[in-house]
């Protein structure tokens, strides 16, 4: 398997000495808040280690001072490791030199955070382009690209706008076409959306996920907010004290935490919604129809698709797994499974 970025053992520790600091940290296995009243150090990342595919939209999320902001900083480099290696496309990013580290960040990584800091006397147009203007291309090529950056965002007929006529989802809009306007290889995406009011947040998530469909980027998208994690995510990595707690698919993290912090996490979160037909069937083995029935749906068909069949056809539907049918669900077998994921809550 290719992976696109990798963190092996990443470190991060903030203070006068970190590398003294590391070593004691190592010796005497000292957790975060020890080292801080201890040694006068805070530990931002510790010990991480993950891969991300290429093409994948990986989400971290974390409570406030979890690590997670930290550890996106390292993958261009804005903050510099302790200990620990990155790679980008199989390259450690410790060995690129300035020139080579400005490439990286102009042209193979673009970066949203959720403060977009538009330049206030540049058009929408300009600021779309000004990544492009460093790279110095063209002043007409740019503009074009920004501006097909900026139609993609819904943006048709703001190019020539500043940005105090805009609202705050319009000028993450912008924030992004800035992004995307150096057709980067990965973005990192720093809470873009946690400013934003709930309706215009998820509007923009849906948005979000038909551009990354679309275009196929390797995202690194941090939040803290598990809700927009699991709804966006191919993996979700959980953070805690600079510690990576556990990586997984959203159903992995709901429906099988690791420990008493995840499951707090995710405790609100409704097991139901990631129900599959293989998990509500009765298998076939089981089952005591007389009849099979005509009509059937997918072994990983979730709830809501289940729900719609059954309603449509008024009767029990088979679970096929390709061509061979594994189960059956009937109204009673539904309404059981929802009523065990309702009280695993």
């Amino acid at each position: 398997m290719e992976w696109h970025v990798e963190c092996e053992g990443v470190w991060k520790i903030f203070g006068p000495d970190e590398k003294l600091a590391l070593k004691t940290i190592r010796d005497e296995a000292l957790d975060k808040h020890a080292t801080r009243h201890r040694l006068n150090h805070i530990v931002g990342v510790a010990d991480v280690s993950l891969q991300i595919r290429r093409g994948e939209l990986f989400c971290i999320m974390g409570l406030s001072g979890s690590g997670k902001s930290t550890l996106l900083r390292h993958i261009n480099r804005l903050i510099e490791p302790s200990a620990g290696c990155i790679r980008v496309n199989g390259v450690d990013t410790a060995t690129m030199d300035k020139k080579a580290l400005s490439q990286l960040r102009s042209t193979s990584i673009g970066m949203v955070f959720q403060h977009m800091a538009l330049w206030p006397h540049r058009t929408l147009l300009d600021n779309a382009a000004y990544g492009l203007e460093i790279r110095g291309i063209a002043k007409e090529k740019r503009r074009h690209l920004a501006s097909e950056m900026l139609s993609m965002m819904k943006l048709e007929g703001w190019d020539n706008r500043y940005p105090d006529e805009l609202s705050g989802g319009m000028q993450q809009r912008v924030g992004l076409a800035r992004a995307l306007a150096s057709s980067p290889d990965i973005l990192l995406m720093d809470e873009p959306f946690s400013a934003l009011d709930p309706i215009i947040r998820r509007d923009l998530q849906t948005q979000f996920l038909e551009l990354s469909n679309r275009m196929h980027k390797t995202t690194l998208f941090v939040t803290h907010d598990l809700e927009e994690a699991i709804r966006l995510g191919d993996r979700v990595a959980i953070m805690k004290d600079g510690e990576l707690v556990q990586v997984g698919t959203p159903e992995d993290i709901v429906l099988n935490p690791v420990d008493d912090y995840v499951a707090d996490f995710v405790r609100p979160m409704s097991k139901a919604r990631f129900l599959r037909a293989s998990e509500v069937m009765v298998p076939l083995a089981e089952a005591t129809a007389q009849k099979r029935p005509q009509h059937s749906v997918p072994h990983d068909a979730n709830l809501q698709e289940i729900l719609e069949k059954i309603a449509k056809v008024r009767e029990p539907i088979c679970v096929a797994n390709g061509d061979t049918v594994v189960g059956l669900i009937d109204p009673y077998t539904l309404l059981r499974a929802m009523s065990r994921a309702a009280a695993a809550v």
